[in-house]
């Protein structure tokens, strides 16, 4: 006995790979939203993560930058406290000065020169006098250039002939003279050994430059 069947088999078929289609294509959707839903959720941990770094970090640089200030005054205050101290060191150093000028015009002071007066502005020094002659006044030019550790750069400023009456009848040609010479600082190291041979030591002033202004008037050694 022949059996036929006369169902439409092909369109069930047709129907049931449909149906699979679907629902494959359904898990497959479902898996990529899964998929799609863990990558964003570690996306997002990650953004997170890195905030809090940020966040981190930018404390962190406030602080430094607040630690910054505060060294960049403790610097300012050093630097302060270094300029008072090198202000006072000088002003030690340099106190002795007019006594080293004085002995230093005692030693390089050749006979037949008087020192009249004496003005000094910083460390320049103005020193007007009564010289025998030209050649004195050259000689303590000489001196004081080359033989001074404490006086520097003389310069001659101006030299005037002139005539002293010692007597009524005695007359003797005389030069009046003005030159400037620098003054050096005892905090120059050339200086240093100076000042510290000469410290606490005061000179004994005698001769010509023990002699007051009024001997401008009448010099008697001249």
């Amino acid at each position: 006995m022949i059996l036929v069947n006369l169902l439409p088999h092909r369109e069930a078929a047709r129907k049931r790979r449909r149906e699979v289609f679907f629902a494959t294509l359904g898990m497959a959707a479902l898996v990529g939203g899964l998929i799609c839903g863990a990558v964003y959720s570690w996306y997002l941990a990650q953004i997170e993560s890195q905030r809090g770094k940020n966040n981190f970090l930018k404390t962190e640089i406030t602080r430094l930058e607040g630690q910054i200030k505060d060294i960049a005054t403790l610097q300012a205050e050093i630097s302060a406290l270094r300029a008072r101290q090198n202000a006072v060191e000088d002003l030690q150093g340099n106190r002795n000065l007019p006594v080293y000028l004085l002995s230093e015009l005692v030693k390089q002071l050749p006979d037949g020169v008087y020192i009249t007066s004496m003005k000094q502005e910083n460390q320049s020094v103005l020193i007007t006098g009564v010289a025998q002659s030209n050649e004195r006044v050259s000689e303590l030019l000489r001196n004081l250039a080359n033989n001074s550790s404490w006086l520097t750069r003389p310069e001659l400023v101006e030299i005037t002939a002139n005539t002293v009456s010692l007597t009524a009848r005695d007359q003797r040609r005389v030069a009046n003279f003005s030159m400037k010479i620098g003054l050096k600082r005892a905090s120059d190291p050339k200086t240093a050994s100076s000042a510290a041979a000469g410290t606490g030591t005061v000179p004994v002033l005698s001769g010509a430059a023990a002699r007051p202004a009024s001997a401008a008037s009448a010099p008697a050694k001249v």
